[in-house]
């Protein structure tokens, strides 16, 4: 059997929502079905995936109207699951557990729980306790030494990483959802307030609240929907056990492994990908998983951007809503969102000339994933 996604949804992103997770949960599901032109009695699988808040899945269905599910699924975690959840409910269809599966993930990010806050003693459990000793609390710091080394191995520059963030903020000035759409020039970028050496506040992700919903449907399901499938193509995973500061070689990432899998199994190549969206919780995610995944050589990324490669008439249009940088982090769903609407043609003044051809990427460092998405049926 072979899935595809038949519908989408979201809410507003925005700094404070006001609403609680079930709640921005259940409008984008709906929101999916809507799209979909099906109800909540056609869905009998749902999953997510979750960091510090969300809303779970038997809670979700209730609020939709439907009291009992074939096929749930709750997993602990952030942008490292996002390709394995819709691998995940694509296997559990094609396994015969569900017809049709929303995949959503919901979360005040901004307004709810935040990283770096701390309320009360401060505790590090688990295997993190080993890496705070050497002072890494949080993501930008353990990315930040990340893109550091690939700086010291390979030439990489601030400028490097800067081009990646205006680039995408140009992408998002034609993104009326998206948060951030002021212009954003290299100068502005240099200017900006450091984080973490190397990285400065716009190598950083865009906190919000907010929700997405995806759903995804078998070949009996998709006969009756109202928009045209996207297909899944093939997936790709590697979760290693290894920490930030365990990890043998910081100027790689995940996709070392997770790209050329992606490639043997669906037989096609990142030269084939009209557009990519790259998860970019930090630019150096981006710089170092497109190496990975094989659109340049390592360390030839700051030349890509800024000989135009990663934009509209280039190689590839990388995050034309303007990724997690401009549109806002929703842990990576709303980058299946926007594939989707691409590969509709329904992206609007963003839209990527034909379109046929999607890679979605997840996580960063250690751990993380890919899917490929194609307008026609494999």
């Amino acid at each position: 059997m072979t899935c595809a996604i038949v519908g989408i949804g979201r809410t507003e992103y925005t700094r404070k929502s006001g609403r609680t997770t079930r709640a921005m949960a259940v409008s984008a599901c709906r929101a999916a079905l809507d799209d979909a032109g099906l109800t909540s009695d056609d869905v009998d699988g749902m999953c997510t995936y979750q960091v510090n808040d969300s809303a779970h899945p038997l809670e979700v269905s209730l609020a939709l109207g439907k009291s009992e599910l074939s096929w749930a699924n709750s997993m602990y975690g952030g942008g490292n699951l996002v390709a394995d959840q819709i691998a995940t409910a694509a296997a559990a269809i094609e396994a015969g557990l569900c017809r049709a599966v929303l995949v959503y993930r919901s979360l005040n990010g901004r307004s709810g729980y935040r990283f770096g806050t701390v309320e009360g003693p401060m505790k590090v459990p688990g295997d993190n306790q080993f890496d705070a000793a050497s002072g890494f609390l949080v993501p930008p710091q353990w990315f930040a030494m990340w893109a550091r080394r690939h700086q010291q191995v390979y030439g990489s520059t601030c400028e490097d990483l800067g081009r990646i963030a205006v680039s995408q903020r140009s992408h998002a000035a034609a993104n009326p959802h998206a948060l951030r759409r002021e212009p954003l020039t290299l100068d502005d970028y240099l200017a900006s307030r450091w984080i973490a050496e190397p990285f400065r506040v716009l190598d950083c992700t865009s906190e919000v609240d907010g929700a997405v919903a995806i759903l995804i449907a078998g070949d009996d399901v998709i006969r009756g929907t109202a928009q045209p499938p996207v297909w899944l193509v093939g997936s790709s995973n590697s979760q290693s056990g290894a920490s930030f500061v365990g990890w043998d070689d910081p100027t790689e990432m995940y996709s070392r492994t997770a790209g050329p899998r992606l490639w043997d199994k669906t037989g096609l190549s990142a030269s084939e990908m009209d557009l990519a969206c790259m998860y970019d919780c930090f630019t150096y995610t981006v710089m170092a998983t497109m190496e990975d995944y094989g659109f340049c050589g390592k360390g030839e990324v700051g030349s890509f951007y800024a000989e135009g490669r990663a934009t509209y008439g280039g190689d590839v249009v990388v995050n034309p809503h303007g990724g997690l940088l401009s549109e806002g982090y929703i842990h990576g769903l709303n980058h299946h969102f926007e594939a989707a609407l691409q590969l509709r043609g329904a992206a609007g003044e963003r839209q990527v000339d034909g379109a046929g051809l999607a890679l979605v990427t997840a996580g960063g460092g250690p751990f993380g994933g890919a899917n490929i998405y194609s307008k026609e049926r494999p």
